[in-house]
């Protein structure tokens, strides 16, 4: 399993890459491995402000559906496009070219209610 220093995690198995005002979200390794193979990503929430813990959209695996909840409050600025042609990005690069959403962070400070690497590895 792979879990990189420069992110931080919820216990749900989300993960967000902060650069600057704004971070990047998706779901960590550990979750598209249990998940197995996603074959869709749905996220209607694109230009709402989505509380932190609250559901943002879902991800549909071949045996089940999982909701996605949210990191940290913020606004939805993007969807990754390339995952309607491609979920399986997800599944093959979960941190890099399969990130769900991008995001403008309203309260930095609740990012330090999130795991970092270490503390999420020993939680699994």
């Amino acid at each position: 399993m792979n879990f990189p220093d420069n992110i931080r995690y919820t216990s749900e198995h989300e993960w967000i890459r902060v650069e600057g005002d704004e971070a990047f979200v998706g779901i960590t390794d550990y979750a598209q491995s249990e998940l197995g193979e996603i074959v869709f990503i749905d996220v209607p929430t694109i230009g709402e402000t989505v509380a932190q813990g609250e559901v943002f959209g879902s991800v549909e695996a071949v045996k089940t559906v999982s909701d996605l909840n949210m990191p940290v409050t913020g606004e939805v600025l993007e969807v990754n496009g390339a995952l309607d042609a491609q979920p399986e990005l997800v599944n093959n690069d979960p941190y890099g070219e399969g990130w769900i959403i991008r995001i403008a962070i309203k309260d930095a400070a609740e990012l330090d209610s999130l795991m970092d690497a270490k503390a999420y590895e020993a939680s699994l």
